[in-house]
């Protein structure tokens, strides 16, 4: 069944048992990852995924909580027998931070090391039998986008803020989506409080807001207040798997 995986929902620091945030979408085909500011390949097998379904990744923004596990991640998803080109998708900036982490590394004697496949831009990023997903930029306090993923498979949508401010431009992505993933590390430039992200939630008519980048003690009382905004809404599951089908999609 097609899915959303919220293979991290922290922020920089968070709870104990949160990790940075990270996600993935996966069928029995493909699996595409969003963001790698941890031990990502760890989070895909502690959440039940096979890691060699992986078809690409995109980076949001060069920060280290999204950006800094890229070697690892190479390390990793070549030991478990990937030698074919990987995709990489982002912004000018995260690539290119992504790159540098990269190359501190040499890997030059690792036997079928895979190339990386670097795609830089914003707009329709990733078009594939699977799954299509454009990106905007957000307002954060460095070049950072934003998604709308499509599942071609179930017509099913999952916007994604990244890290922002609220902002029209996530409105925009999230229009109509059956679910909007938003951050809520807290007030301050560049990120979202619980009630900013439930506005977003409700201009853009989602279904479902489910909430990411958390602090490390999450409000429950700003949870409750943000439901007279947008009631639908509910923090992130670490390690969650949300199904990508109509029929498994609360209702508002």
């Amino acid at each position: 069944m097609p899915s959303l995986h919220l293979l991290g929902t922290g922020a920089a620091v968070s709870a104990p048992h949160r990790t940075t945030t990270m996600l993935a979408v996966s069928n029995d085909q493909s699996l595409f990852l969003i963001d790698c500011g941890g031990d990502v390949v760890q989070r895909i097998m502690a959440a039940g995924i096979d890691p060699t379904l992986f078809t690409g990744m995109l980076v949001t923004h060069e920060h280290a909580d999204h950006v800094s596990g890229f070697p690892l991640f190479m390390e990793k998803i070549w030991l478990t027998g990937r030698h074919t080109p990987v995709p990489v998708y982002g912004p000018p900036q995260g690539i290119d931070q992504a790159r540098r982490c990269f190359e501190t590394f040499d890997v030059s004697s690792w036997r079928n090391f895979p190339d990386i496949e670097w795609h830089q831009g914003v707009g329709l990023t990733v078009d594939d039998k699977h799954w299509r997903i454009t990106t905007d930029w957000v307002e954060h306090s460095v070049p950072a986008v934003g998604m709308r993923i499509e599942c071609k498979q179930t017509g099913t949508i999952v916007a994604f803020s990244g890290d922002t401010g609220p902002t029209e431009s996530v409105v925009r992505l999230a229009t109509g989506a059956d679910i909007l993933v938003h951050e809520a590390t807290g007030s301050g430039p560049g990120h979202s409080t619980v009630n900013e992200a439930a506005d977003v939630a409700q201009k853009a008519g989602v279904n479902r807001l489910i909430l990411v980048h958390l602090p490390p003690t999450l409000d429950d009382e700003a949870l409750e207040r943000a439901r007279t905004v947008f009631p639908n809404i509910e923090w992130g599951e670490e390690l969650g798997t949300y199904p990508l089908e109509k029929n498994h999609l609360p209702c508002r």
